[in-house]
């Protein structure tokens, strides 16, 4: 268990110098963080990963020498001759496109934000990041449902044209899950967030009010130890809750 209060390590490794300077002025809002180190290019900021192993990194796609999805590749083959490499990459860029997505998160990236991000969603993103959570931006939620569910169907055994590799659930995670069962009617709930749903809509196909169905998610973010929609959604497709 994280402690509430422990100091968070960040290096941030980001080209542009105005937006580094953004980016460290909203993260230092928040005192638990702090920022150890920063680095223009991949080869600097793979090198103080490598110095410094901070908590989190914020890693840029475009940089100058090679790019994101590339350091966060390396760094993870790093860490499999290393156990003592153990930050947690995320990602932050401003491209929303599938292939960037699927690269990023299949190169090892543990989260991924797009920059125009507001800083209480970025503080949120890092502290969750550091706690051991993927944080998805909600904008491209969709992709990462879309890739889950590609894999599910490969584990059943049906054709598929490629095949990307995500992380399990957390033995931890799996225990709480098996230990606290969601409910029929939170399954029935679930499916629909995973859907896409609104709590306005969830009500009126479920024939709730939005209040009981407010509480419902309540419960469901609870069980399934997540903090926002866009998880429970990922969380439930890792877990086989629903397909």
């Amino acid at each position: 268990m994280v402690e509430q209060n422990q100091e968070i390590k960040v290096v941030l490794i980001e080209d542009h110098n105005l937006t580094r300077i953004g980016l460290k002025a909203a993260l230092q809002a928040n005192p638990r963080i702090n920022i150890v180190g920063e680095a223009a290019n991949a080869s600097e900021g793979l090198k103080l990963l490598q110095i410094l192993r901070p908590d989190v990194a914020t890693v840029d796609i475009g940089l100058p020498d090679f790019d994101g999805i590339e350091l966060t590749r390396r760094y993870r083959q790093l860490q499999t001759e290393n156990p003592d490499y153990q930050t947690k990459l995320l990602v932050l860029t401003m491209q929303n496109s599938e292939e960037a997505v699927l690269a990023a998160l299949g190169a090892g990236a543990d989260s991924y934000c797009m920059k125009d991000i507001d800083s209480e969603k970025l503080l949120d993103a890092v502290s969750q990041t550091y706690e051991g959570n993927s944080w998805i931006d909600p904008t491209i939620a969709d992709v990462v449902l879309r890739k889950i569910r590609l894999e599910n169907a490969i584990a059943n055994g049906k054709e598929a044209e490629k095949k990307i590799t995500i992380r399990a659930v957390e033995p931890e995670i799996e225990q709480v899950i098996e230990t606290y069962p969601l409910t029929p009617r939170e399954l029935e709930v679930l499916e629909l967030i995973v859907a896409g749903c609104d709590n306005a809509e969830i009500a009126k196909r479920l024939f709730l009010t939005v209040g009981t169905v407010k509480t419902h998610v309540r419960g469901i973010l609870s069980k399934l130890c997540v903090d926002d929609r866009t998880q429970a959604a990922v969380r439930a497709l890792r877990a086989g809750i629903v397909s």
